[in-house]
């Protein structure tokens, strides 16, 4: 569901396929029930949906449509039940799992042809898949505002556009700006340019301002059925629009929603003088309930790399966009951002089924292996004979190596490997500090591949990462050949002023499940599942026993939260720490009367990380096995505080398995356990991560930690 949709609620019964039949043309999804009439979507009338009979709540039902979920008043809809399922996912477009870059017209930028354009595209951004060029303005092609070889007067030019992108493997979509003045000619440009082999799709400009579309609703539907009559049948039209919430009723969206198939936002944080996470939330709040489905267009230009990196990942993972464009070409100044693949996770149900970086279907994690600097599986040397290394700590808890580049030739080199239990396909990463990695030309090599005589190269710009795993690839080992998985990385970077890192490498056996089975603990060899959650805390006979289900403070015996999770948390911390609470914080008996006491893993899996952070002391993540299923949900714990950490970063426990004692966070708090359990892997990246008061992101990311495991003992128990 989309990130502006609410919560659904707990008791909401049994789901049903049903026809809405609105008063209107149109109902509107709000917030609700009852008092927050907030909206956060439509749904139009004979619209097929998916409701929830039971969660009537004095007239107030919840409804499900593709991206939207909320309440609707039942004074305004009626259901006609049906026994066809609603789609869960809008239908594929054309921008799915593809970056692309707008260009306005061969004037505005230094390239003189065609061939010179895409030659510096491929340079640098060879991942970028799409082209959107202009077309016309009106009812002109775009020929008639610019000249020479790239000029487009007609079918023609757009057919040379064409041949040019497919020959280097990009594709061409055009762009025109409506105005309205004269229909039947940008209906010609539109039908003249969309009949062109190769083209994939036009996208309509429209906007409120002088120049642009100014001619009220009257002229929309003539325009577009003139466009859908002479465009081939199930032609993909986007509608790119302004995308704040002041200019949405100028464009008529109504008039326009019948004949396209996207939406192109233009969300451009710089010009708006806003904050990326504030404009992309507008963005999708005004237009996530108009019912198709949104690929943003992103600023270029003016727009630092951390805030073009923010606006990926919220458009791609908060808000689950398929694709993104780029305004413009000529215009951008840093390619960075822009060329990094897009990491797009279509699954609609990731909020109720967490995981981590997406894995190939029907497969799990098996054998994980980390490889760090100062342990066993790491080698390295100098080619001076010299010292060349520096030593780094990590944020992360442990330590690496770097050392200043060099422009002619290498003084360094280290390599990684590790003991494979089987052949098969792992993922190796590399995991980039926050310091001393500023090379953008990190070449790792991969050896003894299966069926490849020679290394595999993976270039890495290690500058815009800041304390991430970031994948080599997936590739197909086996067990007993020389050098198989080793991972190489020198000095060839050739460059100076800037620094090249040598830290982890992580190694994940990634192991098919073709037939996952019907419950019961006999799973194949090499996956690890988790059969459950028990306290983090107690004696072994608590830790098996119940969990007190009355009231949020007591866990059993002696034990209480004293804070509260979410919306429950108590008064006086929101107040004194000005933050709703992520997790519990876990008290026996009274003062620090806990310090001390064992901590334990509630359920299997792997530390991730262990080190001192600013405020907490002491911060310990667990990324959990799947739950009870190979293919079920993966939870993070997060542990504040604890003193006499016993295990370290790769290790894997077990349930019950002791990983540390209650603490003080070096004595900044009275003794007790802070204690979180995450659906979303937001620890992955950020381990001290804190919402603050913003608490819809609480209830994104966290769970209730006490009802959780309530939900989820041993089967045993």
């Amino acid at each position: 569901m989309s990130a502006t949709s609410v919560p659904k609620p707990s008791n909401a019964g049994a789901r049903q396929a049903a026809i809405a039949n609105t008063r209107l043309s149109f109902a509107n999804v709000r917030r609700g029930p009852g008092t927050n009439y907030q909206e956060v979507g439509i749904v139009r009338d004979q619209a097929l949906v998916t409701y929830y009979p039971d969660s009537n709540q004095s007239g107030w039902v919840w409804v499900e449509q593709l991206n939207v979920a909320g309440w609707i008043a039942t004074s305004v809809v009626t259901f006609t039940h049906v026994d066809v399922e609603p789609p869960q996912n809008f239908p594929p477009t054309p921008y799915d799992g593809k970056i692309a870059v707008w260009h306005w017209k061969g004037q505005a930028i230094p390239e003189t042809t065609i061939a010179q354009f895409i030659n510096n595209i491929k340079r640098d951004a060879p991942n970028v898949k799409s082209i959107f060029v202009k077309i016309g303005d009106g009812s002109a092609w775009q020929g008639r505002f610019d000249e020479g070889d790239m000029a487009i007067n007609g079918p023609q030019d757009i057919a040379r556009w064409v041949g040019a992108l497919e020959h280097h493997g990009l594709e061409f979509h055009g762009w025109i700006v409506l105005k309205g003045r004269d229909i039947q000619g940008e209906a010609n440009v539109i039908t003249q340019a969309a009949n062109v082999p190769g083209v994939k799709s036009i996208i309509l400009d429209v906007e409120p301002y002088r120049g642009y579309w100014e001619a009220g609703r009257e002229p929309i539907a003539p325009l577009m059925r003139m466009v859908r009559a002479g465009v081939p049948q199930g032609y993909h039209i986007g509608f790119c629009v302004d995308p704040r919430r002041l200019h949405y009723n100028s464009v008529f969206p109504e008039e326009w929603f019948p004949f396209v198939d996207s939406v192109h936002p233009m969300s451009y944080w710089h010009t708006f003088r806003r904050t990326v996470e504030s404009t992309l939330q507008e963005t999708y709040e005004v237009w996530g309930g108009f019912g198709k489905p949104i690929i943003p267009v992103l600023q270029g230009d003016g727009a630092s790399l951390q805030e073009q990196r923010e606006a990926v990942a919220l458009s791609t993972i908060k808000y689950r966009s398929r694709g993104v464009s780029w305004w413009r070409y000529g215009v951008i100044s840093q390619w960075d951002v822009i060329n990094l693949p897009l990491n797009i996770d279509t699954d609609e149900d990731d909020a109720d089924k967490p995981s981590d970086s997406p894995l190939p279907p029907n497969t799990t994690i098996g054998h994980e292996a980390l490889i760090f600097a100062d342990r066993e599986g790491f080698r390295n040397g100098t080619y001076t004979g010299k010292p060349e290394f520096i030593d780094g700590q990590g944020s992360y808890g442990w330590d690496y190596l770097y050392t200043a580049t060099q422009p002619r030739q290498s003084k360094v080199w280290a390599e990684w490997s590790t003991a494979l239990p089987e052949d098969g396909n792992y993922q190796i990463s590399v995991f980039i500090p926050s310091q001393h990695a500023t090379t953008r030309r990190a070449r790792y090599k991969i050896h003894g591949i299966r069926g490849t005589n020679t290394e595999v190269v993976v270039d890495i710009n290690q500058s815009i990462h800041r304390n991430e795993w970031v994948p080599l690839g997936v590739f197909d080992l086996e067990k007993n050949q020389p050098n198989a998985g080793k991972v190489f990385l020198n000095d060839v970077t050739g460059e100076t002023d800037a620094e090249i890192a040598f830290d982890a490498v992580r190694y994940r056996q990634i192991v098919r499940v073709d037939a996952p089975p019907d419950g019961g603990d006999n799973f194949p060899p090499g996956i690890f599942v988790a059969d459950g959650y028990d306290a983090p805390i107690g004696t072994q006979a608590e830790r098996d026993g119940a969990i007190q289900t009355a009231g949020w403070s007591r866990w059993f015996g002696d034990w209480r939260d004293a804070t509260g999770f979410g919306r429950n948390t108590v008064a006086v911390y929101i107040t004194s720490a000005n933050a709703y609470h992520t997790g519990v914080d876990l008290n026996w008996s009274w003062g620090n009367a806990d310090l001390g006491k064992p901590v334990y893993s509630p359920a299997s899996g792997i530390v991730i990380f262990t080190a001192n952070l600013n405020v907490w002391g002491n911060v310990t993540v667990i990324r959990h096995d799947p739950l009870f299923r190979p293919d079920g949900p993966i939870y993070y714990s997060r542990y504040g505080h604890m003193q006499n950490v016993r295990v370290r970063v790769g290790d894997r426990v077990q349930r019950g398995t002791q990983i540390g004692e209650i603490g003080t966070g070096n004595g900044r708090f009275v003794a007790h356990l802070h204690y979180d359990i995450v659906r979303t892997s937001i620890l992955e990246t950020n381990p001290g991560d804190w919402p603050g008061m913003n608490l819809s992101r609480v209830e994104r990311d966290y769970v209730d930690p006490k009802q959780f495991t309530v939900d989820h003992r041993p089967k045993s128990r």
